[in-house]
């Protein structure tokens, strides 16, 4: 009888929420068709992921009584002018830092020379420290011009990756109208919803809905709050890196506070790149020791007061599940799985939290 009633207690459950396992189905497969075409679909799921980034701002905008074509265009120009002169600040920052090392180098290569091991010395062809200011020097000056190297790989690595040449102009022209893609999803992503509520029967809307909102709420608060949490922490690495005097200081705590947004890789990287900047400059231990105590003051403030003001605790991850979650989308997916990682084990949990509610309520579990 416990068997039959626990049978019926499951078979219900899956007549309520077949509706809501069909749209899993079929959204699973979409992914996967998406994943086995990525090379069009990716430019329509960053613009998918801007949209959702930017929605509240338009929606917030939109409220005031301004339509929501002009508020999208001004969104729009806003982000651009805004990147436009990040990378002009950043640019200028980063060739200057980039002198202030070519400054040093001699005492850079004095110092690399005595901690390198004679055996390296030999296979790197460095045998003496002219040969390394030399290796270094020449490795600055391309440095200096990797934005062309990067674009000519990137347009290799592109060209070779589809056989066609009618597949790569439509892979170009995907990434170009790009802001197509989000001045639309943008302008309909209201209409998204109310849409895909039509199709939920009426007696499981408020379920489904409730689901799509908590769901909703651990997005938003990772996507856009993590989003912010990086740019300031790039800000505190860059500022404190800069006091202490180290060389690419700017570079280094940019990328740090980037890197974040894959939990625990950014502070990692900011802190042995600090380190060991500050120690080819200074040749001491308080000056590395200054980075990691910025960096360690700095997380402090993270954890205690910054992702707190801004992410709260609709993420609620334990930091053990986020690791492994962590090494397991690396595993299968490299750095996009790595960036995907937290997010999808977060709405994994929302599942599994209603999943469990009902398996408490079960007859099986309860023994009637």
């Amino acid at each position: 009888m416990r068997l039959a009633g626990s049978y019926f207690s499951v078979t219900t459950y899956l007549k309520e929420y077949s509706p809501f396992i069909i749209v899993g189905v079929l959204v699973l497969a979409g992914l996967f068709f998406a994943w086995s075409l990525s090379s069009i679909f990716l430019p329509v799921l960053l613009a998918l992921i801007l949209a959702y980034v930017l929605n509240p701002v338009v929606s917030w905008l939109e409220g005031k009584r301004v339509p929501r074509v002009v508020v999208i265009l001004l969104v729009m120009t806003g982000i651009v002018v805004g990147f436009a002169g990040a990378f002009a600040f950043f640019a200028g920052s980063i060739q200057n830092e980039l002198a202030a090392v070519q400054i040093n180098l001699p005492d850079y290569a004095n110092r690399f020379y005595g901690l390198i091991p004679e055996k390296v010395k030999v296979y790197l062809q460095i045998e003496t420290p002219d040969k390394l200011y030399r290796q270094v020097d020449r490795m600055l000056n391309e440095l200096r011009g990797i934005s062309f190297d990067i674009a000519r790989g990137a347009y290799d690595f592109v060209k070779k990756a589809f056989s066609s040449t009618l597949g790569f102009i439509l892979t170009v022209v995907g990434y170009f109208i790009t802001p197509v893609y989000l001045y639309y999803f943008l302008a309909d992503l209201p209409h998204f919803k109310e849409g895909a509520l039509k199709l939920v029967p009426e007696r499981s809307r408020e379920t489904v809905t409730g689901l799509g909102d908590e769901i909703d709420g651990v997005l938003s608060a990772f996507v856009r709050g993590q989003l912010s949490v990086c740019v300031i922490l790039a800000v505190l690495y860059s500022i404190g890196l800069s006091l202490i005097g180290i060389d690419l200081a700017i570079a280094i705590g940019t990328l740090s506070g980037i890197l974040f947004i894959i939990p625990y890789v950014g502070t990692i990287f900011g802190i042995v790149v600090s380190m060991i900047m500050a120690f080819l400059k200074f040749h001491d231990l308080l000056h590395p020791l200054l980075c990691l105590g910025w960096f360690v003051i700095v997380q402090a403030i993270e954890g205690a007061l910054i992702t707190p003001a801004i992410v709260g605790n609709r993420v609620g991850l334990h930091p053990v599940v986020a690791i492994i979650a962590l090494f397991i989308g690396g595993q299968w997916f490299g750095i996009f799985g790595m960036l995907l990682a937290v997010p999808v084990a977060a709405v994994l949990k929302v599942f599994l939290r209603h999943l469990t509610g009902w398996y408490l309520t079960t007859p099986f579990y309860r023994g009637t």
